[in-house]
């Protein structure tokens, strides 16, 4: 695999999306080529994790490029995140969606494919022989995607009390759910306060995390 360029600082971002925003149009081209320059090696890093599902690493990274790109062009400084945390979440859908499509193409071809003959004769087809749906792969790395993207949520769009009322709710331990869930009642006890101001922080938690989600495409 080629070496990449080393990823820019967040000044020299700062700097470079400044420029690519501005009225210099040039300048502007310049900014933009060199913003996917230089996170092309975070490209190659959120390809690595599709390895082994059938794809070159080469193609992998030209369609997670892709991803890049259109994370490029549609960052919002305003909203506070680093342009590498919102370009992995681009990246990975683009990646996603890749998958989607080629199981689809190839979930229609393949069940249809003669795969031998029954006593008589008679052609078989896989879609004959299939008594349940089979272990999605690409569907686990959907939910997946949505679990990271969830956790960097949590971490970034909730304060301090929302993020605990969220964990000990839902039983979030250590980026699992694997965590006993409490109950509202049984929160409010531990801190301090009503069921019902329980209740209106983690709905107003709820409504956060929803929304990041929606803005990273992942519902």
């Amino acid at each position: 695999m080629k070496t990449f360029e080393q990823p820019l600082s967040a000044k020299e971002e700062v700097e470079y999306l400044g420029i690519m925003n501005g009225e210099d149009l040039e300048a502007a081209h310049r900014a933009r080529q060199t913003l996917i320059e230089r996170n092309l090696r975070l490209v190659a890093h959120v390809s690595k994790k599709y390895m082994g599902c059938g794809e070159d690493m080469e193609d992998l990274i030209s369609i997670g490029t892709i991803g890049l790109i259109k994370a490029v062009n549609t960052f919002n400084a305003e909203k506070g995140s680093r342009l590498a945390t919102y370009a992995a979440k681009c990246i990975d859908n683009e990646l996603l969606m890749m998958f989607r499509s080629r199981k689809k193409i190839t979930r229609e071809v393949s069940l249809y494919e003669p795969i031998g003959t029954d006593k008589e004769g008679n052609e078989i087809n896989l879609i004959d022989i299939c008594e349940q749906e089979q272990h999605d792969v690409i569907d686990d790395m959907d939910t997946m995607a949505k679990l990271r993207c969830l956790w960097i949520l949590i971490e970034e769009k909730l304060d301090d009390r929302e993020r605990e009322i969220i964990k000990l709710r839902y039983g979030m331990n250590d980026r699992t759910f694997s965590g006993d869930e409490m109950t509202q009642r049984d929160i409010g006890k531990m801190l301090g306060i009503s069921r019902s101001y329980v209740s209106r922080i983690e709905k107003k938690a709820l409504e956060k995390l929803k929304a990041g989600l929606e803005e990273a495409n992942l519902c």
